[in-house]
């Protein structure tokens, strides 16, 4: 007889979805406020049992008005697009939460729950703060948390309106995730330099505590840099610190910040522990067009551009000595 085959799931996770107003010119282009095919280039990529997003930008209710730096509020359209993509949930502890005061949290988290999109990081009540989020991927359950270094200066107008990255709060909730059930946890973090392409000393570290191999944390993604950083493993943990943006349109492109991955893990039951056993990337690029659109580079044919972008990412995402491929 075969031998019985482990139980498994696949995750997969984008950076940041920072809905610039040129994006937004962009799907009022392509029809009524239409983002899907500007995004529509990522559906293999984030196809998986489940797919997480990092929603950076407050979202406006139907019908508002829409904002670009530095206070954004982003058309409510991009949920429905995100959903349809192939994401299932979407974290949204970030610099920008509280662009637009606890009305814009209120906004943005009716936005995805109707779009259907699970969300955690920041809340509309206490109670829903100390819910923790466990979703479901090929039948076990798993929690995500989601944390930020700060909110350009704006105060929290309660503690648990958003989640304020410290590494105790951050064990804190992974543990009350596995509490809650969760048999892995996944911690969305918003941190380091922007525009940096390395991890920073701070970075490391504060990666090196929250996965030491007594941690209830499994797996660290990062966001924030809106350049991509590199992917390390540390003991039999993963850490992505950063994954540049997902989807952006600068005032001032830097070339890095139209660059991207999707990261992939492939989580195998070992004994009474899930461990991920394989790690990919997709690289990804935002061609600024006309029209804009989200680029798999492992898909699209081959320009001077993509490969320039290709070659770019390839560097830096190996560049601790991680031993991470393309799927």
């Amino acid at each position: 007889m075969p031998a019985p085959v482990a139980p498994s799931f696949t995750v997969a996770a984008g950076g940041d979805i920072l809905v610039h107003p040129a994006l937004t010119e962009q799907a009022d282009a392509d029809g009524a406020r239409d983002f899907a095919p500007l995004l529509e280039g990522l559906r293999s990529a984030v196809d998986a049992d489940l797919s997480l997003c990092h929603l950076e930008t407050p979202l406006s209710a139907p019908g508002e008005p829409t904002f670009g730096y530095p206070a954004f509020s982003a058309p409510p359209e991009i949920a429905t697009a995100l959903k349809g993509v192939g994401y299932d949930a979407c974290s949204t502890a970030s610099n920008h939460t509280l662009d637009r005061g606890v009305r814009g949290v209120v906004t943005t988290l009716d936005t995805l729950d109707r779009a259907g999109l699970a969300h955690t990081g920041s809340y509309r009540t206490e109670e829903e703060s100390r819910t923790p989020l466990v979703l479901e991927a090929n039948g076990v359950k798993v929690g995500h948390v989601s944390f930020t270094y700060g909110f350009n200066g704006i105060p929290l107008p309660e503690p648990w309106t958003a989640d304020l990255l410290d590494p105790e709060a951050v064990l804190a909730a992974a543990r009350a995730a596995r509490a809650a059930g969760a048999e892995v946890v996944i911690a969305s973090l918003h941190w380091g330099v922007e525009y940096s392409q390395e991890a920073s000393p701070t970075q490391r570290s504060l990666a090196a505590r929250l996965l030491a191999p007594d941690s209830p944390i499994d797996l660290i993604i990062g966001t924030h840099a809106h350049a991509v950083q590199p992917v390390e493993r540390i003991g039999d943990k993963w850490v992505v610190y950063g994954m540049g943006n997902q989807i952006a349109r600068h005032s001032e492109p830097r070339g890095i910040t139209e660059e991207g991955i999707v990261t992939r893990f492939k989580f195998v039951k070992d004994g009474a522990k899930w461990r991920a056993v394989e790690a990919f990337y997709v690289p990804t690029l935002v061609e600024l067009g006309p029209p804009i659109r989200v680029v798999d580079l492992t898909r699209a044919p081959v320009t001077a551009r993509r490969a320039e972008a290709s070659a770019r990412t390839d560097g830096v995402v190996r560049s601790l000595g991680a031993a991470i491929a393309r799927p």
